[in-house]
């Protein structure tokens, strides 16, 4: 399976892995990597970069939006293999080395494959190594404020509540946000579609999850990258407030 490489704005790409997206921001051949998929996803991973003329030697960096499984699964062999850094917000850097893990169970999984799709997604979260621990070896915090120095200069915004340390990448070049599990437009196991949260298992402080929405609704744009779903194209501060009306 190849990767669904989706360019959205210049240098902006979305890429549908296995269930997962990530983004890439190229300037020429450098690349900033946005996420990096499941574990199961490197060759599409590898591919993707390929497709929009990078290669893993030009990833400046890698941010991670959060530290699941099926974002960070990468990471760690691009830090190892190219020496490529890899930043998180302060508060989820601990969580990349897995000195705790905030995500899902699969006993909460269970308790909820009776939910339309659920099981078919846990099938295949084990097919792509969702459940395998990767944890990153060297990870960084995003250090001083406002657009970082890199390919698409994104703008970090912190964004707790899915996970603690969860952040959002602004690029007010192109008006788009990069969402991460803040905010998507579809999930394998959401009936809905659109704008959204994901369902209530995956997030680790709900309540925080959607106060965020209201940080993401202050972010100018009209392109939504989520982590999960298609682009989303229209006001970004509708989208993340209609997300705030489905979760009420």
């Amino acid at each position: 399976m190849r990767a669904d490489v989706q360019q959205v704005a210049d240098g902006t790409y979305l890429v549908h892995g296995s269930n997962t997206n990530w983004v890439i921001l190229t300037e020429g051949d450098a690349a900033t990597l946005i996420d990096t998929g499941y574990p199961g996803d490197r060759q599409q991973l590898l591919e993707s970069l390929a497709a929009v003329g990078s290669s893993p030697e030009a990833v400046a960096a890698v941010l991670i939006t959060h530290a699941h499984n099926d974002h960070l699964g990468s990471a760690e062999y691009l830090r190892s293999t190219y020496g490529t850094p890899v930043y998180l917000h302060e508060d989820e850097v601990p969580h990349a080395r897995r000195d705790f893990l905030q995500q899902v169970s699969v006993g909460q999984v269970l308790g909820n494959v009776w939910r339309p799709g659920v099981l078919p997604w846990l099938v295949h979260v084990l097919r792509v190594g969702g459940t395998e621990q990767h944890p990153v070896t060297a990870p960084a915090p995003f250090t001083g404020t406002g657009a970082l120095d890199l390919p698409g200069r994104p703008v970090p915004v912190h964004t707790p509540g899915h996970t603690v340390g969860h952040a959002v990448f602004h690029l007010p070049e192109v008006g788009a946000v990069v969402s991460g599990d803040a905010l998507v437009s579809g999930h394998a196991t959401a009936r809905a579609k659109g704008p959204q949260l994901l369902p209530d298992m995956f997030h680790h402080e709900r309540a925080r999850a959607v106060a965020s929405l209201s940080v993401i609704e202050a972010l100018s744009g009209d392109v939504l990258l989520p982590g999960h779903g298609p682009v989303h194209r229209g006001s970004v501060e509708a989208a993340a407030r209609l997300a705030r009306e489905r979760a009420a």
